[in-house]
């Protein structure tokens, strides 16, 4: 039997793969709900007006094998597909929102988003012969390879926004290491991506009620979920895992770790120190997702994309803001416009240890300031926080990865979003490509 511990997104499709093939497979999750950090909340106000806030992740983007995975648990009627206008991405720079580039033409020979300098410097790239030393971080690639406008304007920002990264910190190899596989096989980044650029176009889609959905969906399918039920002791036995749960011990013939390194690292703490030690140093920066409404006649800015972020440089409180009410229909009332804001992350931590009322106040003046809203107040505005929010690939995270191989030579595997990739996407394929290969595990 394979134990998988963690009910996230990953441990779910594990699971549910595991389960096709035949294996005997037992998950257990410490909370009530599956799901992990994807998390949808539906809110009905007294007056009958409805509003689907997402407290993790917003949306998914999908190929046509994840559409067939949608389809076979039976969630195509409640597909929702992003609005075209949702491919538009804004910078705030020079106190105003300004449209990103959507593409190398638009880039060199439409409106000027970068300086001359950096575009010279975008155009020279493809003839960048030097190549990443050791534990480059992203900043560094990117200043080698571009120019330091670039790192300011459009990687920080991308970090600081998707990742709640520092890319001063955070590794190349490690969290984009196909930049690293254009660099060494083209010669060039631009011209990696050219020449990789005709794969199949992904859509970005949400469901009815929002990204929940999915795991719950999932975890229905499933025939050995134990929910309010945390491991709390691994013990390794001759003939694999023995498993102490709330609900009883368990023989196991091999563990799956589905969940955040500081769960993992109770749990190794007594039979792997050193890995338990490594696991502890993985850094999650705190993030705080701040949802308002706005009334749509009350806000200036036409809010025609997909959001906006926020350069650390530009010296804003907030990290940066989605558009919900522009990407999917039915978020609000059609005369309302609803807002994600994101606020925290590992370069502005601190901002998160204000009070609630003090992070309300702070978002609004923003959003007044850079919308042009001319309200008093939202219409409403709702706020979670995350402790430990997205799992860093920097230094700490390269000397845990060290640990993995001899732990799967004792039957002790990983399949969380702490390693491999922490997107959604990147999470569904790790559970499925780990039940194969525990699936040839266990007849080897």
């Amino acid at each position: 039997m394979i134990v998988i511990i963690g009910a996230g997104i990953s441990g779910l499709m594990l699971a549910y793969e595991l389960q096709k093939q035949g294996i005997p497979y037992q998950l257990f999750e410490a909370a009530g709900e599956p799901g992990g950090v994807i998390r949808s909340r539906r809110e009905t106000t007294p007056d009958g007006a409805s509003y689907l806030r997402e407290l993790g992740p917003n949306s998914l983007l999908v190929d046509q094998n994840l559409l067939n995975d949608i389809d076979a648990l039976g969630l195509t009627p409640d597909l929702r597909f992003s609005k075209p206008v949702s491919k538009s991405r804004y910078i705030f720079r020079n106190g105003a929102y300004r449209k990103l580039p959507s593409g190398p033409l638009s880039l060199l020979f439409g409106p000027s988003f970068f300086s001359w300098e950096t575009l010279k410097a975008i155009w020279k790239e493809r003839n960048n012969r030097t190549v990443s030393p050791p534990d480059e971080t992203l900043s560094q690639f990117f200043r080698r390879r571009f120019s330091q406008e670039i790192v300011d304007y459009a990687l920080t920002p991308f970090v600081t926004g998707i990742y709640a990264g520092d890319p001063s910190r955070l590794l190349v190899s490690e969290t984009f290491p196909s930049l690293l596989k254009h660099e060494r096989d083209y010669g060039s980044v631009l011209r990696g991506f050219m020449k990789t650029a005709g794969g199949e176009r992904k859509q970005m889609v949400s469901f009815k009620e929002g990204m929940q959905m999915l795991p719950k969906a999932i975890a229905d399918q499933l025939t050995a979920l134990k929910l309010n039920d945390p491991v709390t002791g691994l013990i390794r036995t001759e003939n694999g895992w023995l498993v102490d749960a709330s609900s009883g011990s368990f023989q196991a013939d091999a563990v799956v770790l589905a969940a955040d390194t500081s769960a993992a690292a109770k749990l190794l703490e007594l039979t792997y120190p050193g890995a338990a030690e490594a696991f502890r140093r993985l850094d999650y920066p705190p993030m705080t997702a701040v949802h308002s409404v706005y009334k749509r006649a009350d806000v200036a800015h036409p809010l025609n994309g997909f959001g906006g972020l926020n350069p650390r440089i530009e010296n804003q409180f907030c990290a940066g803001h989605i558009w919900n009410s522009s990407i999917f229909d039915d978020r609000c009332p059609a005369d309302e416009v609803l807002l994600t804001t994101f606020v925290g992350g590992r370069l502005a931590a601190a901002n998160t240890e204000l009070l609630d009322e003090a992070i309300l106040e702070k978002v609004f003046a923003e959003h007044k300031q850079a919308f042009g809203i001319k309200a008093l107040k939202p219409v409403h505005q709702w706020l979670a926080r995350w402790e430990r929010a997205i799992p860093q690939y920097d230094l700490a995270y390269a000397e845990a990865k060290r640990h993995l191989p001899a732990l799967e030579a004792d039957g002790l595997f990983v399949c969380a979003n702490w390693h491999g990739g922490i997107s959604l996407p990147d999470n569904i394929r790790k559970g499925k490509e780990l039940a194969k290969r525990l699936g040839q595990w266990q007849l080897a």
